[in-house]
């Protein structure tokens, strides 16, 4: 049974021969897949890092994994091979709208300073003569 926010078996099928070799770095290596899930379930839910549920393995393996996968452009493999073959079976419309919506700017937006810091101002002087007289 498939949890929420985790990969089916048919679409893991069609994606993990696109991962990268699960080679062992020392200690106790999680596969793939749940390594995967607990990214899926991260991205989903927006909890941080350090709250994924314990079934997904420490957080850490999980963050580096991820971070690992979107720096090798292992992410960007499986995104190009399943936008192909959904593509081919007729289930991404390619659709391209242009909006000429206009967007209007608060009006305390109206006078902000545009360069630089405010000008320094010359600091009052109580005995200065000007226009004592």
């Amino acid at each position: 049974m498939v949890r929420r926010h985790e990969i089916t078996d048919t679409a893991w099928e069609q994606i993990a021969p696109l991962l990268p070799a699960n080679r062992g770095r020392g200690g106790r290596w999680a596969d793939h897949r749940t390594m995967l899930n607990g990214m899926l379930y991260k991205l989903a839910t927006g909890c941080p890092w350090r709250d994924l549920p314990q079934r997904y393995g420490p957080w850490q393996s999980v963050y580096g994994r991820y971070r690992r996968w979107a720096a090798d452009g292992t992410f960007d493999a499986i995104w190009s091979h399943v936008q192909t073959r959904q593509d081919a079976v007729g289930r991404i419309h390619w659709q391209v709208s242009i909006d000429s919506t206009a967007v209007r700017a608060h009006a305390h937006a109206a006078g902000a300073r545009k360069k630089g810091p405010r000008p320094r101002q010359r600091p009052h002087k109580p005995w200065d003569a000007r226009g004592a007289g």
